[in-house]
Formats: C-alpha cells, sequence, structure tokens
C-alpha cells in the first residue's frame, strides 16, 4: 500500500471516530443506552434465577428480534436461523431432560466414545449450548459498543450457566456421577 493511500486511510478512520463520538452526544443515542441498560439488568436477572428454560426463552426472544429488526446479510440471516433452531431444539430437550424413561431413549442414541462427556450425551441441547456459547464470543469481537458488549458477555454467561444446569439435570436423570 502506498505512502498516500495510508495516509488517506488515516483521515478516514479519523473522520470516522470524530463522526462516532459526536453521535454518542445526541439525545437518540443517550435514550438507546438507557434502553439497552435496561436490557442488561433484565438480562442479569434471568441469569440470576438460573432457570434454563426462562434463560432459553429470553435468548430466543432476542435472537428472534434481531432476526427481525437487524439482519442485514445473507449471513446474518442465516446465522440467527441456524441460532433459532438450535435454542428450539434446547427447549425440547429440556422439556424431557427429567423424564428418566423418555430421556433413557436419548442416552442410548448417543452410544460413542466422541458422542459423550463424563458420561453424559453430547446430544443437541448441549451442542446447541456449546454453538450459541461462541456465537455470541465471536459477536463480542466486533465493532460494537461498551453497553452492546456488557449484553452479549451478560447473555454469554447465562447461556454457559444454563448449559451446566442443564448438564447436571441428565446427570441426575441418568444417574451419573458427577465429578
Amino acid at each position: 500500500m502506498s505512502k498516500d493511500s495510508l495516509l488517506r486511510l488515516a483521515r478516514i478512520l479519523t473522520r470516522e471516530a470524530g463522526w462516532f463520538k459526536a453521535q454518542l452526544a445526541t439525545n437518540a443515542t443517550r435514550n438507546l443506552q438507557k434502553t439497552r441498560d435496561g436490557l442488561l439488568r433484565h438480562v442479569h436477572e434471568v441469569g440470576k434465577r438460573s432457570a434454563p428454560e426462562l434463560i432459553v426463552a429470553t435468548e430466543k426472544a432476542i435472537v428472534e428480534s434481531d432476526l427481525e429488526h437487524y439482519a442485514n446479510s445473507k449471513g446474518m440471516v442465516s446465522s440467527l436461523n441456524a441460532a433459532l433452531a438450535e435454542l428450539t431444539a434446547i427447549e425440547k430437550l429440556l422439556a424431557i431432560v427429567d423424564d428418566e424413561h423418555e430421556y433413557k431413549r436419548i442416552d442410548q442414541a448417543y452410544i460413542l466414545p466422541k458422542n459423550r462427556e463424563k458420561g453424559l450425551p453430547l446430544d443437541e441441547a448441549r451442542q446447541a449450548f456449546k454453538s450459541h456459547y461462541a456465537r455470541l464470543s465471536n459477536l463480542d469481537k466486533a465493532r460494537l459498543s461498551e453497553d452492546e458488549k456488557a449484553i452479549i458477555e451478560a447473555r454469554r454467561d447465562n447461556m454457559r450457566e444454563a448449559g451446566k444446569i442443564y448438564a447436571r439435570r441428565q446427570a441426575r436423570t441418568l444417574g451419573v456421577s458427577e465429578d
């Protein structure tokens, strides 16, 4: 890249940063930040309840909202649709994980060692928890505001906790010792 090209890029990036800072001083931005603060508080409150069904329902509502209001590329639409499919799978398995007879059928379908962890099946719910956690972690690397990153971190923490609770419920249902 030529020196001229690098100087032009530096000027563009400096202008962009200036406009970004100017945008932060507007009433609309302050109102958006207040709304995001409310969303962050809500996500934290949901996480404190340690109820995976509620955590997943909350996450699903956020993803549906993102799909409806913010999806602006084929890749984003595809990723959000995949997230919704995974969250739906989690909901379905959460509904049966405590039923010993029903869940043992799931357990029997995951017999290969690569499909098990600590004696428990790595069923679609466990896979989806990990996948969605990774999806949220990748979002955290994007060009987002601090309040957006805080919301993503809280969502990620909630999904990690919900996944742990799900694994404990699997262990209890299947009679597997939690080491």
